[in-house]
């Protein structure tokens, strides 16, 4: 399997290519609380190829959000580095993470995340107004084209309230494709869908998959994670199985 080579840092720096998609050393995230210090992840190391489905699972308190969230750049690690597509994330500033994140990571949240006041289509094409990744005149469009892509191009000028729970889903999932990143991560996409709906979202997401792009899903449903391509155990901030690539 190949991937793209890029050898430069945000401030034109040399760095060392990666053999994997996303590629995680050493990670390390400590955070700070009244009560001591909590380890929330304990030295991750962790690669992920070009159109893998991988599934990460574990209990409560386990880590696997904030693996998570270190991969999308939500959250910052106390050391370690973490590389997407040879980009060393460890390294960048808040407003590069930013620019990165709209242009080379999906994100799929719990509870969808729309804007209320905004329609679904609007909400879809919030991405490529942040980025300016498309021309003016061409979102409407390709926003309606990702709708298509997920079912519900029916409901683009309705409120996010106006529509069923999946078809807010169905909608974070267009959002989060609106400037074709590479990677999609979503974090317990299905924990507020009932089963039916969540074996949707799943076809979705497999769908994607099969068309390129990389997915990397939280889940506390172990019949969900099992139908990935690999799946992650996390416990106690360590990878306990599923971490070696391939």
């Amino acid at each position: 399997m190949q991937f793209r080579k890029r050898s430069f840092d945000p401030e034109g720096h040399t760095v060392e290519e990666s053999n994997g998609l996303i590629d995680l050393r050493n990670l390390v995230k400590t955070y700070h609380t009244p009560a001591g210090d909590f380890p929330a992840l304990r030295g991750i190391d962790l690669k992920v190829g070009t159109g893998e489905f991988v599934s990460v699972v574990g209990k409560s308190g386990s880590g696997k959000t904030t693996l998570i969230n270190m991969i999308t750049g939500i959250d910052r690690p106390t050391s370690g580095e973490i590389y997407i597509d040879n980009a060393p994330l460890h390294n960048m500033n808040e407003d590069q993470i930013a620019q990165w994140r709209g242009r080379t990571m999906g994100v799929v949240f719990q509870f969808f995340q729309l804007l209320p006041t905004l329609s679904v289509v609007e909400n879809v094409m919030i991405p490529m107004d942040f980025c300016s990744t498309y021309p003016l005149r061409e979102r409407r469009d390709r926003a309606m084209h990702l709708l298509e892509l997920v079912d519900i191009e029916g409901h683009a000028d309705k409120l996010p309230s106006e529509v069923s729970g999946g078809q807010q889903q169905r909608a974070a999932i267009a959002r989060a494709l609106a400037n074709d990143p590479p990677i999609l991560a979503a974090d317990e996409p299905t924990g507020n869908l009932d089963s039916k709906t969540s074996d949707a979202i799943f076809d979705v997401f497999q769908d994607l998959v099969d068309h390129g792009k990389t997915l990397l899903m939280v889940t506390h449903d172990n019949d969900l994670a099992s139908r990935g391509s690999r799946q992650i155990v996390v416990s106690d901030g360590v990878i306990i199985s599923g971490q070696d690539h391939g």
